[in-house]
């Protein structure tokens, strides 16, 4: 006997039924330019040759390189049939990788499109990877759900390290801007997760290690209630944190990671990047919002108001350009430029205006008259 998967076959409470037709409304705004796509996206990555171009992941197992300017697909790069949590470019190789529920890291070349390598070591979902050289080596880092960050050599598909450490599983890697010198032999990696913990590792080609807790600076570093989702680095090299507790925060790496400012958020907090040009931190939230925070004060600016559900990734571009994505499958873009926020702040509150009176209008129509308030009472006492 077969059984339906209709939703219409089952029973639905109001709240979510309000819900769904709330969304179905919101979807059909065309806020920040939007890209549809047919799939959930969960990750994004900026096209290091191309600022008009970024690369996507998708639930359905494709990454997307999308021109902005267009509005267009201009690749497609297709093999796994599981999703894609995260993705990466190498300018150096012109490779694409991407880590998979399937457990292993995809690889395609970004000119012929075709498959490349499949890094496979991980024992349970790939949620975030990093490629960077090191020593005249393309290396790539991979950190999982299986609580484990193994280092690659991209060339060979050797597996180089795996690091131990986090008890729960890895979500975001960030290398460390101040000390990557082509001059070096090691690098220093950030990795965070599951486990609301920050460590710190070097990496070089013959070995790796996690960096213990010294007087100079914790490890592992913690500031959250729970997961953290994403790490960024400033311009200063202080850290910013994207966390599950509701909030995003920097840490300052002059007074040994203490916490310096604390963005609070009506829920989970999905991705941040920081705009040097505008002084701006902007944050993904799981409440559908992208905020625009002032970076000096910590107060909110804006909120870009255009996905209808959370938003699951940002990627900054030249120009005050941030590009957002979401699991209601669109990209769209906002611009940080002073005139441009100012535009944008003006036609939310117009919005915003034009509701209320809408509001206003609809509870005054459902407002009975004196005569029918009467005629309604008389009812009542003829009833008792």
């Amino acid at each position: 006997m077969s059984r339906s998967t209709d939703p219409g076959h089952f029973f639905q409470t109001t709240a979510y039924l309000n819900e769904a037709a709330r969304k179905a409304s919101k979807s059909k705004n065309t806020k920040g330019n939007p890209v549809v796509l047919p799939s959930k996206i969960l990750a994004i990555a900026s096209d290091p040759e191309d600022e008009g171009q970024i690369y996507i992941a998708e639930a359905a197992g494709n990454v997307k390189r999308i021109k902005l300017e267009s509005s267009s697909i201009s690749a497609t790069f297709s093999g796994p049939t599981a999703p894609l949590t995260s993705v990466v470019v190498s300018p150096q190789s012109k490779t694409i990788f991407a880590g998979c529920w399937d457990k292993s890291i995809w690889s395609w070349s970004t000119t012929t499109r075709r498959p490349g390598r499949r890094f496979q070591g991980h024992s349970d979902f790939v949620k975030a990877v990093l490629v960077f050289p090191l020593q005249g080596k393309e290396i790539l880092v991979s950190g999982s759900a299986d609580a484990t960050i193994i280092v690659w050599d991209v060339a060979t598909g050797q597996k180089l390290h795996t690091l131990k450490g986090h008890t729960r599983g890895i979500l975001t890697l960030a290398l460390d801007p101040t000390d990557h010198q082509a001059n070096r032999d090691s690098v220093t990696i950030f990795s965070a997760g599951s486990d609301r913990e920050v460590r710190l590792w070097t990496i070089s080609l013959s070995s790796a290690s996690e960096i213990k807790d010294t007087s100079d600076a914790p490890s592992p570093i913690v500031t959250h209630e729970t997961s953290i989702d994403s790490v960024y680095f400033d311009s200063d090299g202080d850290l910013w944190t994207a966390s599950a507790d509701k909030s995003s925060k920097c840490l300052s790496r002059d007074r040994k990671w203490e916490e310096d400012t604390t963005l609070e958020h009506p829920d989970f907090v999905r991705d941040v990047v920081v705009d040097e040009d505008g002084g701006w931190v902007v944050t993904a939230c799981r409440d559908e919002e992208v905020r625009v925070w002032d970076k000096s004060s910590g107060k909110l600016h804006h909120v870009f108001a255009g996905h209808f559900e959370e938003v699951t990734g940002l990627v900054l571009l030249p120009g005050q350009k941030v590009v957002s994505v979401s699991i209601d499958a669109t990209v769209r873009q906002w611009s940080l430029k002073a005139a441009d926020l100012a535009q944008a702040i003006k036609e939310a509150e117009e919005e915003h205006l034009g509701e209320t009176k809408e509001k206003v209008s609809e509870k005054q129509e459902n407002l009975l008259t004196e005569e029918e308030e009467a005629e309604l009472a008389e009812l009542i006492g003829d009833s008792e």
